[in-house]
């Protein structure tokens, strides 16, 4: 399934699971309700997209309904950051996309303490050079485009510098 497929399944499960957001004074709508009042089309997107989500092995959907807990527990600012991310997620290429996912994967690999420390020193030193971030979004795009021997290289030649 693609990235979008989840998505769209994420989002049926909570429609009809009842993650909507709505104004605290809004008596909250059943799920019946809200069904109710969608076209024709979109209850027919659902049903899909409910037969998909069935159609998944029983871990994926307890997996799945883990993430819609998690997401619904999650306060409305830390929601909304994580929806802010992804509408940048979304302005990137698919090579971008790939490397930042590579990216995660090897932040994913180091020890608690050290990934850590890389956010929390990456994070600062964005903070406070805003115009060094759209540079190092160019560097990453060179980068990307390089043959392994071109990388190569320029990891040696930076490692020579370094030792001047």
């Amino acid at each position: 399934m693609t990235g979008r497929t989840w998505m769209a399944l994420g989002l049926a499960v909570a429609l009809l699971t009842g993650a909507g957001a709505r104004a605290e004074t809004e008596r909250p709508a059943s799920a019946a309700e809200r069904f109710e009042k969608m076209t024709p089309e979109q209850k027919e997107a659902l049903r899909g997209k409910l037969r998909e989500f069935k159609s998944l092995p029983r871990d994926e959907q307890t997996r799945i309904r883990g993430n819609l807990d998690r997401w619904r527990k999650l306060p409305p600012e830390e929601r909304e950051r994580l929806r802010a991310n992804q509408r940048e997620l979304r302005k990137l290429n698919v090579a971008e996309r790939q490397a930042l996912r590579d990216q995660a994967r090897e932040l994913k690999k180091m020890d608690p303490e050290r990934r850590t420390e890389m956010r929390q020193r990456m994070k600062a030193y964005l903070k406070e050079n805003p115009e060094r971030r759209e540079q190092l979004m160019e560097n990453m795009r060179r980068w990307r485009q390089m043959t392994p021997e071109q990388r190569q290289e320029m990891r040696e030649r930076v490692r020579e510098r370094r030792r001047r």
